[in-house]
């Protein structure tokens, strides 16, 4: 899941070698919550206008990880 997350962080912004991610423990109602950070001057590549791509970003995530029977959620830091 992980670098389901990278790899469509790094296909939007123009500087892929600092996109990173990190993962945290599973709360109380097992829900993963992942950290996607990118360079600053990519953020609004990654967010989009109205926050359209990274409504996008957390949808497909979504998706894969009912395939996978887990609750996630994605944070843009």
């Amino acid at each position: 899941m992980k670098e389901l997350l990278i790899a469509i962080a790094a296909g939007l912004v123009e500087n892929p070698d600092a996109v990173t991610a990190t993962v945290d423990e599973p709360d109380e109602n097992g829900v993963t919550v992942y950290h996607l950070h990118v360079a600053e001057n990519d953020m609004g590549r990654v967010i989009g206008k109205q926050g359209r791509i990274a409504k996008a970003i957390r949808t497909v995530m979504r998706a894969a990880a009912n395939r996978n029977d887990e609750k996630i959620a994605v944070e843009i830091d």
